[in-house]
């Protein structure tokens, strides 16, 4: 079960509410997440928001509710554990015809992304975030119900502890209102492999 009030910041935003069951932030302008790779910089000042858990196997579901209009305007789904080991899944405005939808894996102190091109259109979308062990599952939905798989990874220095939850952040000159409702976490959603050892 997911609890709202044992979520706790990591850089608070420009504003925010936080009432039962919903999360609204208003993202300060330049601010990011993102570890040297390809841009060379090293952007950590993005708000984080999250809870703790020692939970090795269990999913993580929000759905997330944007106004953003300014090129790179992100919000979505975290796990933060520390400036050089995290990862991210968001929808990135990116111009009046299409955004990116995509994720961002940290391993290390170098960043990837992994991306598809969506509508500019889309103001929501739900995510999934579940852990085995040591690797992790993002999948997105735009109903809640039916969950495609974005990502495999795995996060070389993660401990039995973790930190998960939600971010939000404008990288250029802009700010909006990111909204996180329909929070909850389940038993792993995301199940093991069939046919193949060692599961």
């Amino acid at each position: 079960m997911f609890n709202i009030t044992k979520l706790e910041w990591t850089r608070e935003p420009l504003s925010y509410d936080i009432t039962d069951g919903k999360i609204e932030i208003v993202t300060k302008p330049h601010t990011d997440l993102w570890q040297r790779t390809y841009y060379h910089f090293r952007n950590d000042n993005a708000p984080v928001l999250q809870m703790r858990t020692s939970e090795k196997y269990f999913s993580f579901i929000v759905k997330t509710e944007f106004d953003s209009k300014h090129r790179f305007d992100q919000c979505g789904v975290v796990m933060y554990l520390d400036s050089e080991n995290w990862l991210k899944a968001s929808i990135e405005y990116e111009n009046e015809k299409y955004q990116h939808l995509g994720s961002v894996v940290t391993n290390n102190g170098y960043s990837d992304w992994a991306t598809a091109e969506i509508a500019a259109s889309v103001k929501s979308m739900w995510y999934r975030l579940s852990r085995r062990e040591d690797d992790f599952c993002i999948e997105c939905s735009d109903d809640g119900i039916n969950f495609s798989q974005m990502r495999i990874c795995h996060m070389w220095n993660v401990s039995d502890e973790i930190s998960f939850g939600v971010y939000a952040c404008s990288p250029e000159d802009s700010s909006f209102k990111a909204v996180f409702t329909e929070m909850d976490m389940t038993d792993c959603k995301w199940q093991a492999h069939d046919g193949q050892q060692p599961d």
